[in-house]
């Protein structure tokens, strides 16, 4: 057996760590705006720097950490312009990446949103139903096979995702049964392989989250 590089080890060490700082950026744990500091990191999760250093910049090529030079890293953050291009872009590819899912989808993924779907309604907690509903609606592109049309989609998920949380808090209980509605509605299309509907339904409730964020600026103040 020819010995082991060192590369995929340090690549490794790497990715392990991008996704350790993904997680805390994703739960809010470190939020938009915030400093990370590379020394801090590599001595919390027994590292040197160049696997934290490389970590970061995995993280800024998925758009979640900003890199400056001699000046060290933040966690990205978006304006409310930013983000309402974002959700547009959404509107646009997500419904494209739900049509090449659906003919590939079986009952056993129909089941699968009912059970999730019924979690969703039974839940109070913030946390938790941002959980599901991402589980939701990625249940529903599975069945896609366009990786790089799905890698441009996560990527709008994850950094638009602090922004879904604050949105969330704030509309509460009382937004909540326009969202299920929102769900069983595609959830119906879907099953049925109404691609046209099911296209059309998830638009919507993609747009609709973008213009009640465009009503709360606060959402996207400093410190936020």
């Amino acid at each position: 057996m020819p010995p082991r590089s060192r590369r995929p080890t340090a690549l490794t060490a790497s990715q392990r760590i991008a996704d350790q700082l993904r997680e805390r950026i994703l739960s809010g744990e470190l939020a938009p705006g915030a400093r990370i500091i590379q020394d801090d990191v590599a001595e919390e999760l027994d590292s040197s720097r160049l696997p934290v250093r490389e970590a970061l910049r995995i993280l800024q090529s998925a758009g979640l950490v900003v890199m400056k030079s001699n000046l060290g890293a933040w966690v990205s953050r978006m304006d409310l312009r930013d983000c309402e291009v974002s959700y547009k872009v959404r509107e646009r590819l997500e419904p494209l990446l739900l049509a090449e899912s659906v003919p590939r989808l079986t009952e056993d993924d129909f089941d699968e949103l009912d059970r999730i779907q019924d979690e969703i309604e039974a839940t109070d907690d913030v946390e938790r139903f941002l959980v599901l509903d991402r589980r939701l609606h990625w249940v529903t592109y599975q069945g896609n096979d366009v990786a790089e049309l799905e890698g441009i989609v996560a990527r709008l998920w994850d950094t638009t995702q602090h922004y879904r949380r604050a949105f969330t808090v704030l509309t509460g209980r009382k937004g909540q049964w326009v969202i299920n509605a929102e769900h069983r509605l595609l959830i119906d299309a879907v099953r049925r392989g109404d691609q046209a509907s099911a296209e059309q339904i998830l638009a919507l409730h993609i747009r609709r989250t973008r213009i009640e964020l465009s009503h709360h600026p606060e959402v996207f103040e400093t410190g936020r």
